[in-house]
């Protein structure tokens, strides 16, 4: 017993003896005085309560300099050792191979129907660890990176990140402890685009309390190609007051001294490891690292990757040649077996000319001409005549080398810029995208133009395009490459305007500037999305041929453009003209456009500069645009319809859907319709107005709505406004305009009692599957049992508005779409007699196909005409006739006897050899020639009309009748 008694006492004295490794010390929670008590807790609670007495700590605001750590045993600041580093009130995240302690990445699904099962759909979608920095998810799934912190005072939140692709939302939002969002401007909740490879700061200030921090991405349209992720690094907490620990360096950096507030990065061909506080040499024959390495590599044998071809600038002789140069920094090995030896320089050759608007004054290289002066490029500059002016801007085609206001850079995604790396180099005729130090870089090409300059005679307050760049190129690429046209105005944000995918034909593109301000424009150029260090698709290529910059007010002239002159005949200077007019080029005086026709921007001058407005359109005051006004006149035969389209109203709105993606978000598509007049398609996110992105000016525009239910984002949320048509082409109910075709097959027959009518618009913005633009048609229809607005609606087989992705189609059925009512839509109906009063009403001509216009006379009671007036003229007027008749019958069958008898008198007198009638029924007329008379006997009744008149002269002794007789004996009575 007392062996066990002993054994038991020295195990537990040596327990106690080695306990105080077993506890850490913390300070509790400030009180309401801000005094706070120093306390041990045990690594193992319940082990051993022999633990110190709590004393009282440090001020709650007490901290430390950067590069010291509170001692809580002595609760002194001490530095920290070499190798390790401390922020002194706060604490930094810049190592990524996993997961930090406390952070987590929840995923959260944004398809909003109750009805469709979407919980498992985006179980993969998380953020990532990639070493040097956080890699977001790249589908549409709402996936949050949340960091709980309990700052002793007000501090600061500050991190990097690369956020290049915006079909991803990427914000960044604070909530308290109550898990209520803390009061947060838009600019510091919604993170601004970066350029491609480059990356962007962000610090938001931060309260006393608990903090917990969202770093959320979600999408709002997936693309078929690979998504951008959204990239996060070196994030930096300050406020915590104090810290007990130093934070050791991660690998591939390193401390030398003590008290240091950061660690520095490895040079190439060192290494270090965790917590170094200096760095290792590489075998400078073998190996080699790049900057901020945790390992030595082996160089490989040299091979056709590790070298790439420039030519060189034009010497005194005006000759250049093809050199080859090794990629820098090079990491390959001469001299071994399989290895690449560096190929011989070209021959020299003549260098290319001059690009238009410089000269070459016998040097090796090419001047700008001055001011007032133009040149093709090949000739000396010359002056502009009078009564022209220098067209400014800039016009590469002949690339010796990168011109001046032209930069070029390389970009690592996870790191800075590719060391001792071109990211593009001139060859001549184009330029072509360079090696890289690996095939996920960016490959930068970037110019500046500081603003524009419009000429003379174009009068400013009236154009829309104040300059446009051009530019012609191709890609070539075994893996998944993407080409970028970028564009930053004023500095502000960097938007892609326009990107390709894979290999690309030779192809021209073109951008329009809509406002004068000064913008950069950027080419990228990647090789392959997927993270890689190594360069296994170098051959993959993107080349531009040239690059034409308008109106830049920093150009160079390469002609010159005609303009207006003074009217005082001693001046010779341009001046500007009115908005709408032209320059006639023989008198050089400014003419007003016609009616409805718009001025066409930059056209050569003469009258053919002013483009006639199409069908049904007209233009504004400034000859800017064409517009419909609402009202359209269609004449068939000899009927003519006038339509008056503005109950409609100045704009109609289709949200058609819902959809679905693959991971089961519901979107809508949001169409926007101006019928008449512009209209601004201003965006409905709160991340658009935050980026301050400019509005659409379109007739037609489309946007991708996600509604604010269940998917994270407080609001619903937009995609960019997509142009769909900006010019008005004209109305008519044909089925073709200027190529573009309606296709009333689309959608139901209807009843073509009055006609469709066609609004047709395009836009010539070209996109990658449309070169030429999109256009849209409009397609009314008068349905008079529908309201004025109506209802807007898309193709069946086409839910997405068009069937090709060019053309887009919309039928607009409504009773606003039908004629202006006229007095031919309405009759009159007669009612009965009743008490002699008669009801007069008018009715509309059922089915009544027309709106507005005349309205319908009001019901009206008229006295009836009496029936037995009309009975006894009716009788009157029979008698009349009945007596007439029968006097005229009486007197026609008296004279038909009389003409009968005296008709027998002549034959029985001609069938008497010689004898000539007796003188009271036979006489020869006065002045005939008895020979000369045939027997023949003639006969001529007379007319109606003439015994009429015969009747009316009786008593003027005026009655006779003729008769004619023809015989052998040639001779011709008449008797009367």
């Amino acid at each position: 017993m007392p062996v066990v008694v002993c054994d038991l006492l020295c195990r537990c004295f040596l327990f106690c003896f080695f306990s105080q490794i077993d506890y850490y010390y913390e300070y509790t929670e400030c009180d309401s005085t801000g005094s706070r008590w120093r306390v041990a807790i045990p690594q193992n609670p319940g082990f051993c309560t022999g633990l110190p007495q709590p004393v009282r700590g440090t001020e709650c605001t007490f901290s430390c300099r950067a590069g010291e750590f509170l001692e809580m045993s002595a609760q002194e600041c001490t530095q920290c050792a070499a190798g390790s580093y401390s922020l002194g009130s706060g604490i930094r995240f810049d190592q990524w191979d996993t997961m930090p302690a406390g952070f987590r990445s929840v995923a959260t699904s944004l398809g909003n129907d109750p009805k469709r099962d979407t919980q498992p759909t985006c179980n993969s979608s998380s953020w990532v660890p990639q070493g040097n920095y956080l890699e977001s998810n790249r589908d549409e799934c709402t996936v949050s990176l949340i960091y709980a912190v309990h700052l002793k005072k007000q501090g600061s939140v500050s991190f990097e990140y690369q956020y290049s692709d915006k079909s991803l939302l990427f914000e960044f939002f604070i909530q308290n402890d109550q898990c209520q969002e803390m009061d947060q401007s838009t600019d510091t909740k919604w993170l601004q685009l970066t350029n491609h490879g480059e990356w962007g700061t962000h610090t938001v200030n931060l309260k006393s309390g608990t903090n917990i921090l969202y770093w959320r991405t979600g999408g709002v349209v997936m693309r078929s190609s690979v998504v951008k992720p959204v990239l996060l690094k070196n994030i930096q907490i300050e406020g915590v007051a104090y810290t007990s620990e130093c934070f050791p360096c991660k690998p591939g950096s390193f401390s030398r001294i003590p008290g240091s507030s950061t660690c520095e990065s490895c040079p190439r061909d060192t290494y270090s490891g965790h917590g170094a506080s200096s760095c290792t040499p590489c075998n400078a024959t073998t190996e080699y690292a790049e900057e901020g390495s945790s390992e030595c590599k082996n160089r490989p044998p040299c091979s056709k990757k590790d070298y790439f071809q420039i030519h060189t600038p034009c010497d005194h002789e005006g000759k250049t040649q093809v050199i080859y140069k090794w990629i820098e920094p090079k990491i390959c090995l001469e001299g071994i077996f399989g290895a690449e030896a560096l190929p011989e320089s070209g021959e020299q050759e003549e260098c290319p000319p001059c690009n238009p608007g410089f000269y070459n004054n016998d040097t090796a290289t090419c001047s700008p001409c001055p001011t007032g002066t133009y040149s093709d490029g090949l000739k000396p500059c010359h002056r502009c005549p009078a009564g022209t002016e220098p067209i400014l801007g800039y016009e590469y085609k002949w690339w010796n080398v990168l011109p001046s206001n032209m930069k070029t850079s390389c970009f690592n995604v996870g790191n800075t810029k590719c060391d001792r790396m071109n990211g593009w180099e001139a060859a001549r005729d184009h330029i072509h995208s360079g090696a890289g130090s690996s095939d996920n870089d960016y490959l930068i090409l970037n110019i500046h133009v500081p603003g524009f300059k419009l000429p003379t005679s174009v009068p400013s307050q009236s154009v829309t395009e104040f300059g446009r760049v051009t530019f012609e190129f191709e890609t070539s690429c075994m893996a998944d490459c993407e080409f970028y046209f970028m564009m930053d105005i004023n500095r502000k944000s960097t938007t892609v305007v326009q990107s390709w995918e894979k290999t690309q034909k030779r192809q021209t593109y073109t951008h329009t500037m809509s406002k004068n301000a000064a913008v950069s424009y950027t080419w990228a150029f990647q090789r392959t999305n997927q993270p890689s260090d190594v360069r296994r698709y170098v051959n993959d290529v993107a080349r531009i041929f040239s690059i034409t910059v308008t109106n830049a007010v920093d150009g160079v002239s390469s002609s010159c453009r005609a303009c207006a002159l003074s009217t005082q005949p001693s001046s010779s200077a341009c001046v500007p003209c009115p908005p709408g007019h032209y320059i006639d080029t023989l008198t050089r005086k400014c003419l007003e456009c016609p009616r409805n026709s718009y001025l066409e921007p930059h056209a050569t001058p003469g009258s053919d500069a002013c483009k006639a407005c199409g069908p049904a359109s007209r233009s504004d005051k400034d000859h800017r645009l064409c517009y419909s006004d609402c009202h359209f006149i269609h004449t068939e035969g000899n009927v003519t319809l006038t339509f008056d389209f503005s109950p409609l109203g100045s704009a109609g709105s289709l949200m058609n859907g819902p959809k679905f993606t693959s991971k089961g978000t519901k979107y809508f598509h949001m169409f926007n319709i101006s019928l008449c007049g512009g209209q601004v398609c201003t965006e409905n996110s709160q991340k658009e107005k935050a980026e301050g992105s400019s509005a659409v000016k379109t007739f037609i525009c489309q946007s991708t709505i996600i509604p604010a239910s269940r998917q994270g984002f407080l609001a619903a949320l937009s995609s960019q406004s997509i142009n769909l048509a900006d010019t008005f082409l004209g109305a008519t109910v044909d089925d073709n305009l200027e190529g573009i075709k309606a296709r009333p097959d689309l959608f139901p027959q209807k009843s073509k009692k009055v006609p469709d009518i066609n609004f047709f618009f395009r836009s010539f913005e070209g996109t990658s599957s449309c070169e030429s633009g999109r256009s849209t048609v409009v397609t009314l229809h008068c349905n008079p049992d529908m309201s004025t607005k109506g209802e807007l609606s898309v193709p069946s087989q086409c839910p997405e508005g068009t069937c090709d992705g060019c053309t887009f189609h919309f039928f607009w059925e409504s009773s606003g779409a039908c004629p202006t009512c006229t007095v031919r839509d309405y009759h009159l109906i007669e009612g009965v007699c009743k008490g002699g009063q008669q009801d007069m009403l008018y009715v509309w001509t059922e089915p009544k196909l027309c709106i507005g216009g005349v309205t319908l006379p009001d019901r009206k009671t008229v006295p009836c005409q009496s029936m037995e007036f009309w009975v006894h003229l009716g009788a009157g007027t029979g008698i009349f006739t009945a007596v007439l008749l029968i006097c005229l019958t009486c007197y026609f069958w008296k004279k038909n006897k009389r003409l009968e008898y005296k008709y027998s008198r002549l034959v029985m007198s001609a069938n008497k050899e010689c004898e000539m009638p007796v003188a009271d029924s036979c006489a020869v007329m006065e002045g005939e020639n008895e020979g000369d008379m045939e027997d023949e006997v003639v006969y001529t009744k007379p007319s109606l009309l003439g015994k009429l008149k015969a009747i009316a002269s009786k008593g003027n002794g005026e009655r006779y009748e003729n008769v004619q007789l023809n015989s052998s004996h040639s001779k011709a009575l008449v008797w009367s």
